[in-house]
């Protein structure tokens, strides 16, 4: 039997000694290194029966996008695996575009965005001309914005938009599940399985049981979050729970970030 393919669809990387990520500080310090794509292809290269056809590089909340952006485009120079790039910009008809960036990711989930920036009229209008030019946008967003956020992607239903983290899950209360149906009915909308803590098996069951009934097999997305899943589980841990739920489905696996990214392999 074949390998399985696996595209990463979340993956950060970031070198300390020339980058600067403030966030590091409000954590734990269990990730507070330096982490290389070659790290992250020694993981995959661990796990049995698993072939690691790339991944798709997210931009990782620095202090200085733009530096970002050339560390970035030499990554994928030098890495030709790094399928896709997913970098920062404020959203908004007038953006910055990186010419080597797939698509954009404005962090919506950190403290420096206010409540409601995706209901701004800039915000609505940069999803319009993200539309237009075919680059898809990035989502991660904090809970209890989730409803925001739905709003603002309804208004523009042609935009692709990937939804990080299942809506960065805290509880599978009624409030999280209905904002969910509600993003599973947007026609463009991918959700990345990643995300959730590992600890509680009985939650994870049911958390996989009702993205599976709730979104299409073509709209989820198998993303590691490596190294930041480190933080509350393990690379191999997360991959091991998402094989046994999922199997060796290469849509769930693969396929579906081809599409969501227009990846060429």
């Amino acid at each position: 039997m074949a390998d399985l393919k696996v595209i990463d669809s979340h993956f950060h990387v970031w070198d300390l000694e020339t980058q600067s990520l403030p966030w590091l500080e409000g954590t734990d310090g269990s990730i507070t290194r330096t982490y290389t794509f070659d790290d992250l292809e020694a993981l995959y290269g661990k796990l049995p029966g698993v072939e690691f056809a790339g991944g798709v590089y997210v931009e990782v909340d620095c202090a200085d996008p733009v530096a970002e952006d050339r560390i970035v485009y030499d990554l994928m120079a030098r890495h030709e695996k790094i399928r896709a790039a997913m970098l920062r910009s404020t959203v908004s008809p007038s953006m910055r575009v990186p010419l080597h960036a797939t698509g954009i990711r404005e962090p919506l989930h950190i403290d420096s965005e206010p409540r409601g920036r995706c209901l701004e009229r800039s915000f609505v209008d940069g999803l319009r001309a993200l539309a237009a030019a075919g680059m898809p946008f990035e989502s991660c967003n904090r809970v209890s914005e989730l409803e925001d956020a739905y709003e603002a992607f309804a208004q523009v239903p042609e935009e692709t938009v990937i939804l990080n983290h299942l809506g960065n899950v805290e509880t599978l209360d009624e409030p999280w599940c209905a904002v969910m149906r509600k993003f599973a009915d947007l026609p463009n909308l991918y959700i990345k399985v990643s995300g959730y803590p590992t600890s509680d098996r009985g939650f994870v069951s049911e958390l996989l049981a009702f993205v599976r009934e709730t979104f299409g097999a073509d709209r989820l997305l198998y993303a590691s979050n490596w190294p930041v899943v480190e933080m509350y589980s393990t690379f191999e841990e997360h991959f091991g729970l998402l094989r046994d739920a999922f199997g060796d489905d290469e849509d769930f696996f693969m396929n579906n970030a081809v599409r969501a990214y227009s990846l060429t392999l």
